[in-house]
């Protein structure tokens, strides 16, 4: 008898698999999720940018209907402040609620009210009477201050080879400019929210975030706990975007649900999230280029400094993208910090790259501008072959394969090449392109893979899908690893009892889930293969990857892309609208091209809103954010995205099991220096800051 072999999975196009179940409205996130008992805690934030809390009037509050306690610096539980950090970065104490009178910037968590219904305790925290001894504050950010220091983050602060000003000196082309990008807030859909409660002596965490192992690990710190006996769980997440890590919110959950042992839920406001949930710090960018007359790069300097808070020093690493695109004899990176009275960032969506290519792909093309040669030429004349800074090979690096495909599509060779030459009416419009560069990496993972007796399979790792489409992903990886139809498998993610595994974030999150899948699957295959008759129970195998991962060969990993964008700019309102983008991406294998596409135009669509819209403004008066709500914080809307199509060249990554790269992140990055640079070509003026919004079009007016 013939058997038909059954054709992989991976590769084709799978609606969600647990699509029906969000649109009916049966996928419940974290704050949707009854318990009995369930009391609700309100954060009350600072109103001041800096001081001590002298006082709190508590008696109001705790006699108003409903209210069960107020928990403040004054009777909040010791904790520890040194709990885990993440990806080679230090912890931040942030978390660490209520063990101090200081108050390190406006919107700090003073107290939490817990009252048995959320309008109760939203009343009561409102009308909490705190006394500051206030003291002046700075908000001031700027690039040239004296107290900017070079900070390592996930990556060294400084790099450096050659002599930078003599080989700027021996150029014969020179682009020396400063780009600035704004703060940046993450804003998911679903707001952060947890629910804690004590069950049979073990901490239980209903939470939204990006990796279960990683708040149940941070907790247990936090509160001096064993880790097992926290247990974690985030089964469905409304979007994340790097703000969903360890947050003021859980903490404050667990302490109330320890003071009065029943379940306790705080969810954050979208006003509260501006200042509890992180946000992309803004980036003061300096990028000096040199060239031959034929374009090719003698030096490459990026300097970036970005602001963070007293409490923690994050790093927005904007210039380690130049550490990857380009070389040159003289090559120099600097990433610094200005510390002030603001919260602290963290990372959000191409976290360095996507602030850092606006600043490199801009200069690019101004390079190309001043030397008379096509971008993508110019681009094109300076691939390294080994890593700028590292030296290490590449494990694959298709980025012109991307400005090829691209371009056909695109139509560039039809470009005038002479800006602010083509109009359309009262508008005129340009085109623009843009390289892109995110790492490829994998952290460790576990993962089960049981055989069940009915011939169906279950998978359980502790992954998080944030919206990305990855338990669909893991289900059409696990089903090729078992040689079954993906109806026959099962994938279980969102709980820290799984065991360890890597965050949904950085771009790793499906690479390494299903590393750890693929290793699971093909040993309980080759169990299977003997014959063995299984158990009511099953027969499940455990993996983990850390020693796989550990033995791999250094390599430059990442993906890459080519951005493309037309835009018109309109003269006498100075709006700018995009009228198409393309993207065409190096991105590894494409497990779900359904998924993988409305990530990368997502991506795409939130550069358009970083390039023509958002940017939150800080008063310097009182410390806060001006507008922080989607009423005052603008983002892309629908009437301003356009026909935007995504592709990918064949980009397997060989050391891969899958041959995953990762996708999360890449859209972004660029997007909004193909855009700028499109403007230029419309209008012939370069706008170097961010947001190019329309006063700031018409007050550079155009040189067409």
């Amino acid at each position: 008898m013939t058997v038909t072999p059954l054709k992989p999975s991976v590769g084709t196009a799978h609606t969600r698999v647990e699509g029906r179940e969000k649109v009916t409205g049966a996928a419940r996130y974290a704050a949707e999720i009854p318990f009995a008992e369930l009391a609700h805690g309100w954060l009350a934030l600072s109103t001041v940018a800096r001081g001590r809390i002298a006082a709190l009037e508590t008696d109001s509050a705790l006699a108003m209907p409903g209210v069960l306690a107020v928990l403040h610096h004054g009777n909040a539980p010791r904790v520890d402040t040194g709990h885990i950090g993440l990806l080679g970065v230090p912890p931040d104490p942030s978390a660490a609620l209520f063990q101090s009178d200081r108050v390190p910037h406006a919107g700090w968590p003073v107290a939490l009210v817990v009252a048995e219904t959320p309008e109760q305790a939203r009343e009561a925290a409102e009308a909490l009477v705190v006394h500051y001894e206030q003291e002046p504050h700075d908000v001031a950010f700027s690039a040239d201050r004296p107290d900017a220091q070079p900070v390592d983050g996930h990556m060294p602060a400084v790099t450096g080879k050659g002599e930078l000003e003599a080989e700027l000196a021996a150029s014969a082309v020179v682009v020396d400019a400063e780009y600035t990008t704004p703060e940046e807030h993450h804003n998911p859909m679903e707001p952060h929210a947890a629910t804690a409660r004590w069950d049979g002596g073990r901490l239980d965490v209903i939470d939204s975030n990006q990796g279960a192992t990683w708040i149940q690990d941070a907790l247990a710190k936090i509160f001096s706990l064993d880790p097992s006996a926290v247990r974690v769980r985030s089964e469905h997440v409304g979007g994340g975007f790097g703000s969903k890590g360890i947050r003021a919110h859980q903490v404050a959950a667990v302490m109330a649900a320890t003071a009065l042992q029943r379940p306790v839920r705080v969810v954050l406001t979208r006003r509260q999230m501006f200042s509890l949930a992180g946000h992309r710090s803004p980036t003061t960018q300096r990028v000096r280029l040199g060239a031959d007359p034929d374009g090719r790069l003698r030096a490459l300097e990026h300097r970036s400094v970005n602001h963070t808070s007293t409490v923690f020093d994050f790093v927005e690493p904007a210039a380690g993208v130049a550490r990857v695109m380009y070389d040159a004899d003289a090559h120099h990176t600097a990433n610094h910090v200005v510390r002030l009275d603001v919260p602290t960032p963290t990372w959000m969506r191409a976290p360095g790259e996507a602030p850092g290519a606006f600043a490199l792909e801009s200069a690019v093309d101004e390079l190309a501008a001043k030397c008379g040669i096509d971008p993508i030429a110019l681009r094109a004349r300076n691939e390294p072959t080994a890593g700028p800074v590292s030296g290490l090979p590449f494990s694959s690096r298709n980025l012109l394969a991307c400005f090829e495909e691209g371009a056909r599509r695109f139509g560039w060779a039809d470009r005038d090449p002479r800006p602010g030459v083509r109009r359309d009416g009262h508008r005129l419009i340009g085109t623009g392109t843009a390289a892109s560069s995110f790492f490829a990496g994998a952290g460790p993972s576990t993962a089960a893979v049981t055989a069940e007796a009915d011939g169906t399979f279950t998978v359980r790792t502790a992954a998080s899908d944030i919206g990305t489409g990855a338990r669909t992903a893991l289900t059409l990886i696990a089903a090729d690893a078992l040689e079954v139809p993906p109806d026959r498998v099962r994938v279980r993610i969102g709980d820290s009892d799984f065991g360890p595994a890597m965050i949904a974030g950085g771009s790793m999150g499906t690479r390494s889930w299903a590393w750890s899948i693929t290793v699971a699957a093909a040993e309980l295959r080759e169990r299977l293969a003997l014959g063995a008759d299984i158990p009511p129970e099953g027969i499940t195998v455990r993996s983990d990857t850390t020693e796989a991962l550990a033995a791999l060969a250094q390599k430059e990993r990442h993906s890459f892309g080519a951005q493309f964008a037309e835009v018109a700019v309109d003269v006498t309102t100075g709006e700018v609208r995009v009228r198409r983008m393309l993207g065409i991406f190096a991105a590894g294998r494409i497990v779900n091209p359904l998924t993988a596409r409305n990530q990368l135009v997502g991506g795409m669509i939130w550069g358009i809103s970083m390039a023509l819209h958002e940017g939150a403004v800080r008063d310097r008066a009182s410390g806060g954010n001006i507008g922080a709500d989607l009423a005052g914080y603008h983002v892309a809307a629908h009437a301003d995205i356009p026909h935007i199509e995504v592709d990918w060249v064949d980009d397997p990554d060989p050391d891969d099991p899958v041959g995953i790269k990762g996708i999360g992140e890449i859209g972004i990055v660029g997007a909004a220096a193909a855009i700028a640079n499109a403007v230029w070509h419309a209008t012939g003026v370069r706008h170097r800051s961010l947001p190019i919004r329309p006063d700031r079009v018409l007050m550079a007016g155009t040189d067409a």
